[in-house]
């Protein structure tokens, strides 16, 4: 059973200040995860994480990133503006978009962020926009195929398809990127590829790591470039299940260490910085969406209504995926009880749980719906003319303070001529 790490008593006296809906953001156990990453890949004296900005883009939760001393990874024009805005500056930004317009590159070089390119084909188009190139530049690449791990059929296990991924260049056009970017005047090089989300296995970034770093070993040979850093990028999944096995990120980071030593060092390639862009692992499981049961109905399932909605939390609806309920103050009751958690869309997949075992609920019960601290409110819109709500953030101190007020209808007309 997942522990909120907000208790009923704290929720009753948070309400009366700030009404559900609401998400809730830990502090400290964004801190001391933070700690933990940073610990895990102290081995390479290079290693930085650029929190992903899309998994939880408030201002606040970036300058904790900030004092932890992690960057951040910005795909488009206005989370670059937020980076900077928070006072993120130079290469503590890493900009790693695809199809992209030529107003974000162009502030991304003026910011001199790190530029991720996602196609040959931007090469040109970079240069039109800017001139002459940074000498500092990464490559994204996409193996293709399907992505596993495990060798014998019954240990094997499909992580995700990059072949059907939109993302990324072959080998062959990384190859040719960099030789026409190195003629360009570019003199030191990143290797990116993200291949699989949301994993909960230790093997996924040792996986990824060899056969990056094998690619970084032939790419020196052939073209006797610097490669700088390696992006293993996002993909460490969370336990949204009680059940689910939760990564140990101590082994991860062994695991990769010992790729980096098998197959880097001895092509005297120790100087290669690694990189992250977790996001979800950051701050997934440091936030929760608190709602408040407003409507029971029966009819040929067991509704409870609650007050958000998946304008709210988007990803039930829209991936089907699990979060944990829990119903403050009955954490100890028995499941007893099957019910469809519902909001008020006009939509009849806006649900956060189907059929689910619960305790017996009651109108004006809180739920707190688990591990939204990522891809939460960030993928919230308007459908119904529904209004985002607020984000609160508890303090290491024990206070609440918040740091995105809830939208008024006022906010909702603002764009309208």
């Amino acid at each position: 059973m997942k522990k909120p790490f907000v208790t009923k008593e704290q929720l009753e006296k948070i309400i009366q200040n700030y009404p559900t809906p609401f998400y809730l953001y830990d502090e400290r156990g964004i801190r001391e995860n933070a700690r933990k990453l940073k610990e895990a890949f102290a081995w390479n004296p290079g290693f930085k994480e650029y929190f992903a900005v899309k998994a939880t883009p408030n201002p606040s939760i970036l300058k904790i990133m900030k004092e932890e001393g992690f960057g951040l990874d910005c795909s488009s024009l206005t989370e670059l503006m937020l980076a900077e805005r928070t006072g993120f500056h130079n290469h503590e930004i890493f900009f790693s978009s695809n199809n992209t317009p030529e107003e974000e590159y162009i502030l991304a070089n003026r910011m001199n962020a790190l530029i991720n390119l996602d196609d040959i084909s931007h090469i040109p188009f970079l240069k039109q926009l800017i001139g002459s190139f940074p000498e500092t530049m990464c490559i994204r690449y996409n193996p293709g195929g399907i992505f596993q791990l495990g060798k014998s059929r019954e240990d094997v296990q499909v992580m995700d398809t990059p072949q059907d991924s939109k993302f990324g260049m072959t080998k062959e056009q990384v190859l040719s990127a960099i030789s026409i970017l190195q003629k360009e005047g570019v003199k030191h090089f990143g290797i990116h590829a993200f291949l699989a989300s949301n994993t909960l296995s230790d093997e996924y970034y040792p996986a990824l790591a060899g056969i990056l770093f094998t690619l970084a070993k032939e790419i020196k040979k052939q073209t006797n470039c610097h490669i700088s850093f390696i992006n293993l990028s996002g993909g460490i999944g969370i336990p949204y299940k009680p059940e689910d096995r939760e990564n140990d990120i101590f082994a991860i980071g062994n695991g990769v260490r010992k790729a980096y030593e098998s197959i880097l060092v001895p092509e005297a390639m120790d100087d290669v910085s690694i990189f992250l862009e977790s996001g979800r692992y950051m701050t997934g499981p440091y936030g929760c969406l608190v709602t408040k049961v407003i409507h029971e109905k029966n009819t040929y399932r067991h509704y409870i209504g609650v007050d958000a909605n998946a304008c709210n939390l988007l990803r039930p609806a829209m991936y089907g995926a699990y979060h944990h309920i829990t119903v403050a103050g009955k954490e100890d009751a028995p499941l007893d009880h099957e019910y469809d958690v519902v909001g008020s869309l006009c939509e009849n997949n806006d649900k956060f749980a189907w059929n689910r075992p619960l305790p017996e609920i009651d109108i004006g019960d809180i739920l707190i719906i688990h591990d939204t601290g990522a891809h939460g409110f960030s993928m919230g819109y308007n459908y119904n003319g529904r209004l985002r709500c607020a984000e609160l953030l508890l303090c290491e101190d024990g206070t609440i303070r918040q740091i995105r007020r809830r939208e008024t209808p006022e906010d909702y007309f603002a764009t309208i001529i």
